[in-house]
């Protein structure tokens, strides 16, 4: 039968060749090197002159958005190559190139905040108010105030310039190892060596012994390199916490706080509502316990099938369930989908070489998104598909805004993809054919409620106890397994029969430098999304503008103000976060009375 849908991205169409030797990348890179040095220079020139005029200010910030464009196609694509191969050599060399380039952009901009800064209240009304700078007031407030509390230009210019070697490189060094590393699999009376990815997508293997197998093995093949990941995250969290101290920022959430344009009221109480309601999806984890027939789950069954309705499906057929859901709720949506699946923006083939997990990267100057994964087939791979086209349709609808409007935060980033993603899985659910099926696609539902109010708090809680043992010294691998398994227990309330220790290690988000604390952002767009879908479920096909409207406003606003603008929502008490609970606590009280008859008789 003939693929319709190619599974290997077309790289080709952003630099010709779509490799690491490609000449017009090379010339690409060469042309961003000369504008950042050339934008550097007239900064520079500015400032010598005395020149404080709004409409020269204004000319610089336009220049240094379009700059910044040409900043982030050439990151995208090396982080397409990195990952399409992980040992692909020349790729390597080309990203610390481009983290180098990155390194002196950011150096740019640091000079172009101390200016901010300087500006009397009557010269930044006068700057604001230039027609150039209208659609992004918001964000040069945003920047004037982070100048404010960070340290003076040239010590921010040399963490700039530190960062490269002193703490991206240690991200680096991560993935380097990672990518080097295989899973003996004992498979048809035969070891194979599987990469991490293709290892980790086996624990949703039907067969129990299969995955405890692979868990074991897993937990070994990490715990052989424990040694040196502990000296990634820790040299990682060193490096921040010296920035933090010298900015004289004492509390580790400041930043990613910060960074997420969130009040620290609004993530305690998501948390605290969130523990509040533990005990129906609890109650469902002792139910799957039950319907597996073991007196607890481990760490391997959680992603289990629970039935034989589990079929693989096509990646071809991914693709049109996918915009066929779309289009129920937005054409808009819909007809993106199928333009990304015919032009070949996906990466999806099932090979060795790649690194693990997904992720939908842009390229503003080509206005094109790719989407990184590894497809098996899976209902959950489905449910990653469309999340990371959501992703992808977030940045379309924001591609003719400034550069700078369009750099929403993690944690608005996670909202559209969460909700593609549900549109997708509900839809699923209600279509399923028999009750068998229906209970399948119940239980992945939940397991991606369990991964947020769970897996993602366990990752919450290690990661700020960790940073706060790191403030004393270096903490070895022991304790840090000590840490995550703590963690786990209390995230998961004592629930499983066993955790992963290693998971620090594993867990690729805890060594990202882009972002600190790359966790919680995840949980916020899940229940976020939740209020946005039972709006679009009550309104109907008039919520679809509304929906890009709101899309639109992520890289502008607070999130508390986003939701009071677009959902009429107050962030910052229970209400909100209860009611997206709710909503998802329906899928339980669904799962718990089809599945209370088969439980009795197991």
């Amino acid at each position: 039968m003939t693929k319709r849908y190619a599974e290997v991205w077309d790289l080709g169409s952003i630099f010709a060749g779509g490799t690491s030797g490609s000449p017009a990348f090379q010339q690409h890179l060469r042309e961003t090197k000369e504008a950042v040095s050339g934008l550097e220079q007239a900064v520079e020139d500015v400032k010598k002159a005395g020149d404080e005029r709004s409409e020269t200010w204004a000319g610089l910030l336009v220049r240094a958005q379009e700059i910044g464009k040409y900043v982030r196609e050439a990151s995208a694509f090396v982080s397409c190559l990195t990952a399409q191969n992980v040992k692909d050599e020349e790729a390597k060399i080309l990203s610390g190139e481009v983290k180098a380039i990155s390194a002196a952009y950011q150096t740019v901009m640091t000079a172009i905040d101390e200016q901010l800064l300087a500006f009397t209240d009557e010269q930044w009304q006068a700057l604001t108010s230039e027609p150039a700078m209208a659609e992004i007031s918001y964000n040069l407030n945003e920047r004037r105030e982070r100048a404010e509390e960070k340290l003076p230009a040239d010590k921010e210019q040399l963490i700039q310039q530190l960062s490269v070697d002193g703490y991206q490189a240690w991200g680096d060094m991560y993935n380097e190892i990672v990518g080097r590393m295989s899973v003996p699999i004992d498979e048809d009376g035969q070891t194979k060596h599987l990469s991490v990815g293709q290892a980790a997508n086996k624990l949703s293997d039907p067969a129990r012994d299969t995955r405890e197998h692979v868990f074991q093995r897993l937990e070994e093949t990490w715990g052989k390199e424990t040694d040196l990941f502990a000296n990634t995250l820790n040299h990682l969290a060193g490096f921040r916490l010296t920035t933090y101290e010298a900015r004289g920022w004492s509390d580790v959430l400041y930043e990613p706080l910060t960074i997420n344009r969130m009040q620290s009221e609004t993530l305690d109480v998501m948390w605290e509502t969130i523990t509040e309601n533990k005990p129906a999806f609890t109650a469902y984890l002792e139910r799957k316990a039950a319907l597996l027939g073991v007196d607890q789950l481990a760490m391997h069954d959680i992603s289990a099938p629970l039935t034989d309705a589990s079929r693989m499906i096509p990646f071809d057929d991914a693709a049109d369930l996918i915009v066929t859901q779309f289009r129920k709720f937005s054409p808009k949506m819909a007809d993106f989908a199928q333009h990304a699946f015919d032009h070949a923006w996906i990466e999806a083939e099932d090979r060795d070489g790649k690194r693990p997990g997904g992720f939908c990267t842009t390229f503003p100057l080509k206005e094109e998104s790719r989407i990184f994964m590894t497809y098996d087939g899976s209902a959950s791979n489905v449910a990653t598909l469309a999340h990371e086209l959501g992703h992808a349709y977030h940045q379309m609808v924001m591609n003719d805004l400034p550069q700078m409007a369009q750099k929403y935060a993690m944690n608005v980033a996670e909202t559209a993809s969460t909700f593609a993603e549900m549109i997708v899985a509900d839809a699923a659910v209600k279509q399923a054919e028999t009750a068998e099926e229906k209970i399948q696609l119940l239980d992945n539902k939940l397991n991606r409620s369990i991964a947020f109010f769970m897996n993602i708090h366990a990752r919450f809680l290690f990661e700020t106890r960790f940073y706060e043992e790191r403030k004393q010294g270096i903490v070895r691998e022991e304790r840090l397994n000590e840490l995550m398994t703590k963690a786990q227990k209390e995230a998961y309330c004592e629930m499983l029969s066993d955790y992963s220790p290693t998971f620090w290690a594993s867990k690729l988000h805890f060594h990202i430098t882009a972002v600190p604390f790359y966790n919680f952002p995840y949980t916020f767009g899940y229940l976020f999304s939740m209020g946005i879908y039972r709006r679009a479920a009550e309104e109907g096909a008039a919520f679809e503008n509304s929906y890009i409207d709101l899309l639109r406003d992520t890289g502008r606003m607070q999130v508390e103000d986003l939701a009071a603008k677009h959902l009429d929502a107050d962030l910052t008490g229970k209400e909100f976060w209860q009611q997206a609970i709710d909503f998802v606590k329906e899928d339980v009280d669904t799962f718990m009375a089809m599945t209370a008859e088969k439980a009795a008789h197991n």
